[in-house]
């Protein structure tokens, strides 16, 4: 199966792709914010103060996009989840708003003093903070509505697994409850990939990313649901966010802490917990250290 052209490259680089839009995103605001404010204010303000209090807000936000992206990936807000978790949204939204404001007006504070030596002002909290509030929520929700669209963009490029289920009519052609292969929906297409191809899964999230020869297709389940669907007698659970292809194998390297690491084919690491390691070791014997 091919990726988009240009999709490969984009994989390469899709951390600092990621971060670096996320940091000209803010950056952009913080431009035509300031100079909008500056416009705005003009001869009531010092020329820097505008720019003080966009930057202050912009890095704040920043340090808090990860928080947002956790929640964003634990409850994602879909046609059959929004009833749930879009009040849940609205809830984190008041301690983002209020870590926002208490962490830009702290900056602004170190700014001023250093800047001109005299304080920054914030005015009443309570009425300060319903009107920062009003903003923070509408930019709570328009990280959350960017993220939301950039899964749907990823999924249609990367590809989405699916279980096979029972057809409407007639017996199904092979076994559902342990399914031998699984449906990878792409780009409008569909295709079918073998359990056996799977080399390791990874817990994230609401998901469970099957990763097959270089691409993770997350497929909508939980450990515990995919767990039951796996032949035991080719995938083992290593880890409470893994599972490993035993074919896949090819070195056990015990720590000091009673875990281990385990390198597969790809040359991929995945951790083995303590938890685990007996069901392992009962499959292969002795862990044998790597060299």
């Amino acid at each position: 199966m091919q990726t988009p052209l240009g999709f490969d490259t984009f994989l390469r680089w899709r951390r600092p792709i990621e971060v670096g839009f996320w940091i000209a995103l803010l950056a952009l605001n913080v431009i035509f914010n300031s100079i909008d404010t500056r416009i705005d204010h003009a001869g009531r303000i010092a020329p820097w103060e505008p720019w003080v209090w966009e930057t202050s807000s912009a890095l704040v936000m920043l340090a808090l996009l990860p928080a947002v992206i956790v929640a964003e990936r634990r409850w994602q807000i879909r046609f059959d989840t929004w009833p749930r978790n879009l009040p849940l949204h609205i809830l984190i939204s008041v301690p983002f708003s209020l870590i926002h404001v208490g962490g830009m007006v702290a900056l602004r504070r170190l700014a001023y003093a250093a800047i001109a030596g005299w304080p920054y002002r914030f005015g009443a909290w309570w009425i300060n903070f319903g009107y920062e509030y009003l903003k923070d929520v509408r930019s709570y929700f328009l990280i959350v509505s960017v993220l939301m669209l950039y899964r749907f963009w990823w999924l249609r490029r990367q590809g989405e697994a699916k279980l096979l289920v029972e057809p409407e009519e007639g017996p199904p052609v092979e076994p559902v409850e342990r399914p031998e292969r699984f449906l990878v929906r792409k780009l409008g297409k569909e295709f079918l990939i073998n359990a056996s191809e799977i080399e390791w899964l990874q817990a994230a999230g609401n998901y469970v990313n099957l990763h097959v020869r270089g691409r993770d297709y997350p497929l909508r389940s939980t450990m515990a649901g995919i767990e039951a669907r796996l032949d035991p007698a080719r995938f083992l659970r290593v880890h409470r966010g893994y599972f490993i292809n035993l074919d896949y194998l090819v070195e056990i390297e015990p720590l000091e802490t009673g875990d281990a690491r385990l390198r597969l084919r790809d040359g991929t690491t995945v951790p083995c917990s303590r938890r685990y390691r007996a069901a392992l070791r009962d499959r292969f014997g002795q862990p044998v250290m790597a060299e």
